[in-house]
């Protein structure tokens, strides 16, 4: 049996869930699935340029997971633009975390004093965890 999927670290959603080729009326098109946290992996090596250690750290990922997530992503966007497929960004295995809050409560962190939480997460602290830590 399979360990289950921890659930991935996603900043930030796309506006737009789904692209098609022009002119093709959409019932003729196949559609290609990428998961929110393939768009994810693209948005954080290709668009901001970031190392996959950095972007696995933020996605709460190993780096080899990371490399797994990041090609198949690569490899679905390639189909659907070589083949002229339609792209639609559903499901996956993520939680929405904004920028600067916990990935584990959630709340807004502070800098100062590593993150309970397993990882340094930059020398930020969430007040809950802060909480718990003085108690």
């Amino acid at each position: 049996m399979a360990r289950p999927t921890k659930d991935r670290i996603i900043e930030k959603l796309p506006e737009i869930k789904f692209f098609k080729p022009a002119g093709v009326p959409g019932h003729q098109l196949e559609i290609v699935e990428m998961t929110m946290e393939e768009v994810e992996a693209l948005r954080l090596k290709d668009v901001k340029g970031l190392t996959q250690a950095e972007a696995a750290e933020l996605m709460n990922v190993s780096r080899p997971t990371f490399q797994r997530v990041l090609t198949s992503a690569r490899k679905k966007a390639a189909e659907a633009l070589t083949c002229g497929k339609a792209i639609k960004f559903a499901g996956g295995d993520y939680r929405l975390v904004r920028p600067g809050h916990c990935p584990e409560c959630g709340k807004k962190m502070r800098r100062g004093r590593t993150h309970q939480h397993g990882k340094n997460m930059s020398k930020e602290k969430c007040p809950e965890c802060d909480e718990d830590q003085e108690a």
